[in-house]
């Protein structure tokens, strides 16, 4: 059996993030989360932070850089990272996250809350939100989802799904 080296996250953001490049002209973009937990101790809940230091190589770490802000909520999916170095004659070590997709979670203040960008490897966001992170799988790759009313139109030979049934009183 393989090994498996895989994290999922959601939290907020510790700090601004910091991009840096590297000499190679790499960016290099840095950022640390705070992940709550809520234990029960006794009769009382308390409140525990678990705090996460995650890089996020190349132009995701560009597109996103200007919008990871402390405060702001994102959920990271990367993998587990060991760095070793020896300073002062000790060797000493720290984990990092490797992200290969940030989602930029709840909206700005003022604004409508919800979706965000959705960042991975490919680097840029797409259409509607979506980018080389996941994709929203509650919703059929046309960007459109049917309504649980409407009726389910037989259509042939097709693997598509037939277009939804809109109301006629749209509320916007």
């Amino acid at each position: 059996m393989a090994d498996v080296n895989h994290v999922i996250l959601i939290g907020r953001l510790t700090r601004d993030a910091e991009l840096k490049y590297t000499s190679g002209g790499m960016a290099v973009c840095k950022f640390a989360i705070a992940v709550n937990k809520r234990r029960k101790n006794g009769d009382q809940w308390v409140d525990e932070a678990n705090f996460f230091d995650i890089v996020l190589w190349g132009r995701s770490g560009e597109n996103l850089n200007q919008y990871l802000v402390k405060g702001k909520q994102v959920a990271v999916e990367g993998e587990l990272h060991q760095n070793r170095w020896e300073q002062d004659g000790q060797s000493r070590s720290k984990i990092e996250i490797m992200a290969t997709n940030v989602q930029l979670l709840g909206g700005n203040q003022g604004a409508a809350s919800g979706g965000g960008a959705s960042y991975g490897q490919a680097g840029q966001a797409g259409q509607n939100g979506q980018g080389g992170g996941y994709q929203n799988r509650s919703q059929p790759s046309g960007g459109y989802q049917r309504r649980p009313d409407a009726p389910v139109r037989d259509s042939g030979d097709q693997d598509y799904p037939s277009p939804p049934d809109y109301p006629d009183d749209i509320p916007f």
